[in-house]
């Protein structure tokens, strides 16, 4: 699942839209193990406190806490690393590249969870130029899509929109030096064991002679290329597609095209099934069966008054499907084909995958969406609020955030049943007063 972060553009325009990541410290000085820092701490402006240390704000950001210097960690990590059959070439080659930066650090300790909704976030990212160059690059690109439909059964659209949203197309692939993020995360305590592997991959790209040390720019998590994997699914995945014997998903389009559909197949991709429709929802639903759990044949969705956006009958047949309502069942309504759970494995936000998934949709040429008339989304802190009651009254919302993820919203649905609200999933103020209310 790729949901270490977002793709380099997507968290641009992210913390453009939002005011901002939570600003890594300007001071990013060796925490208490006292690994060397990739640049001289700067000091505080005379008109400011100096911030806390950064040893300090990462203990009381995560449970955990980081030990050991950092060199004699990267001398044990090299040594596992012969153990584990890569090269003294490939190892030797990485060696200069793995310096511990605490900027990674105190980036991810310090991520915001980002709020929009996903009339918001598909209103930015959907944008009308992105379409245009998607459909462009398509036809710019037809043998290669030609053949990529041949041999993985996924359509142009799908990849052009991933493409579009994790990088703008190439354009913005991230400005961090990957093998120092990835070092610099497997060796903090707080994911420890998720970037270790990741770095051992990386090392495997150079020993491949995939990337050279010096290509591996990418995002603060060190995602790389065009449509930002980690370098285990880049390992993985990663497809030589222009036939030069490598593997290059920062400058190749077949490559970056090839690979990205090698990806979704592996995540589970079905050739020639559709992966979302805008649909017409009737005034009365069996709302609580709006879920994505929950799959039914198109003929019982149309059975029950479904329409497709422009007033046609959806199909009655038995393909299995799911009605998707990102903003309840005021808002923009979808049926989602298992393809869909694809677009989640991808990425777990629901509001990324629908935006995703609807782009897709648009490249292909759909019309745009009907924004329908949702009731205003809860504040920051009324999200919390809620997520806090629904938690205290048994109900298990993840991590109390201000997000209404998945589970959140398979709370918000238990209680809507308990009060006789439209079952929708979608927290609402109504919902928010009747809890407060007791």
């Amino acid at each position: 699942m790729r949901s270490i972060t977002a793709g380099a553009v997507l968290f641009s325009v992210l913390c453009a839209a939002t005011g901002g990541l939570s600003a890594p410290l300007s001071d990013p000085t060796a925490p208490a193990a006292n690994p060397k820092p990739a640049v001289k701490p700067k000091a505080a402006p005379a008109n400011k406190p100096a911030t806390a240390a950064p040893a300090a704000v990462a203990a009381a950001a995560a449970p955990c806490h980081t030990t050991g210097a950092y060199d004699a960690w990267l001398a044990a990590f090299e040594r596992e690393a012969l153990a584990q059959k890569i090269s003294q070439r490939a190892i030797a080659a990485t060696a200069p590249h793995l310096v511990f930066d605490q900027k990674f650090i105190n980036i991810d300790r310090g991520q915001r969870v980002f709020t929009q909704t996903f009339l918001e976030f598909s209103g930015r990212m959907a944008a009308t130029y992105r379409i245009q160059r998607g459909q462009a690059l398509i036809k710019a690109n037809a043998a290669t899509f030609a053949r990529i439909e041949q041999d993985f059964g996924v359509p142009a659209p799908v990849i052009v929109a991933f493409w579009g949203l994790e990088s703008d197309f190439g354009a913005n692939m991230g400005k961090y030096a990957s093998l120092s993020a990835i070092a610099t995360l497997a060796y903090d305590c707080r994911r420890s064991d998720r970037f270790r592997g990741q770095l051992f991959d990386a090392i495997r790209l150079i020993e491949r002679d995939d990337l050279r040390p010096e290509d591996m720019i990418g995002s603060w998590a060190g995602e790389l290329g065009q449509t930002q994997m980690m370098p285990s699914e880049y390992n993985q995945y990663g497809v030589d597609y222009d036939g030069d014997g490598k593997r290059d998903l920062i400058h190749s389009t077949p490559d970056v095209l090839g690979s990205t559909a090698s990806y979704l197949k592996g995540l589970g991709w079905k050739k020639g099934e559709p992966w979302l429709t805008e649909v017409h929802v009737p005034a009365n639903l069996p709302w609580d069966q709006a879920d994505l759990s929950i799959q039914l044949p198109r003929s019982k969705w149309a059975g029950w008054g479904v329409m497709l956006a422009d007033g046609k009958p959806l199909p009655a047949d038995d393909l299995p499907a799911s009605l998707l309502l990102p903003m309840g069942r005021l808002g923009p309504a979808f049926i989602a084909y298992p393809n869909f759970q694809v677009y989640l494995q991808w990425n777990n936000s629901l509001v990324y995958s629908t935006t995703a998934g609807y782009l897709a949709t648009r490249i292909a040429g759909a019309p745009a969406l009907h924004h329908g008339s949702p009731p205003p989304p809860l504040a920051f802190e009324e999200m919390k609020a809620l997520q806090g009651m629904l938690a205290r009254a048994g109900h298990d919302v993840g991590k109390i955030d201000g997000f209404a993820g998945l589970k959140t919203r398979q709370a918000v649905k238990a209680m809507q049943v308990k009060y006789g609200l439209p079952a929708d999933s979608y927290p609402t103020a109504d919902l928010l007063a009747r809890m407060r209310g007791g």
